[in-house]
């Protein structure tokens, strides 16, 4: 025997009445978030893949928050309640950081020239080249693939450039004192 659930719109019980914020209406990043949450846990096989359809369905064609709330409140990543819903009177708390998404993986080559171009200082600049290659690629990797690290990348062209400058000046004083002296 099955017994039916809220977000299936059986029964006469809604828990959200009364509360002015869910029956707002729904945004599409709402509705977005709220699908995130289901494909994440059907990712994790606590839906089946027609539940998962069924409830998908329901997100897109939701009028409210409320309606969007109940769809995904059986689920740990949600409901995520809006501001208006959320305290100790109403019962909901925010989202734990620990069921947020994850934050895009750091490029490898981006470290790489972070760490070539740090080492720039105590290697007199000879690792200035390959900072400057590894952050070039890196910059254009992290481009196509939306990775994370632009900001590693960026310090190790800069350090790079720098210790490549630093050589050349260096090169350049040399050779001009050598032709002066001649």
């Amino acid at each position: 025997m099955s017994y039916p659930t809220p977000w299936q719109g059986q029964g006469s019980q809604q828990p959200w009445q009364g509360h002015s914020g869910a029956s707002m209406l729904a945004a599409t990043a709402d509705r977005e978030r709220t699908v995130d949450v289901l494909r994440a846990g059907f990712a994790e096989g606590r839906l089946r893949e027609d539940e998962l359809e069924k409830r998908v369905a329901r997100a897109y064609d939701a009028r409210t928050v409320g309606e969007l709330m109940l769809l995904v409140a059986d689920l740990p990543q949600g409901p995520q309640a809006p501001a208006v819903l959320q305290g100790p009177q109403t019962g909901f708390r925010p989202v734990p950081p620990t069921f947020l998404p994850a934050p895009p993986p750091t490029n490898g080559k981006a470290v790489g020239a972070l760490v070539c171009g740090l080492l720039t200082v105590f290697t007199a600049g000879l690792t200035g080249i390959p900072a400057v290659v590894l952050g070039h690629t890196a910059r254009a990797e992290i481009r196509q693939t939306d990775e994370g690290g632009d900001g590693f990348a960026l310090t190790g062209l800069v350090f790079g450039w720098l210790a490549i400058t630093g050589w050349t000046l260096i090169l350049l004083f040399a050779i001009v004192a050598a032709a002066s002296s001649t």
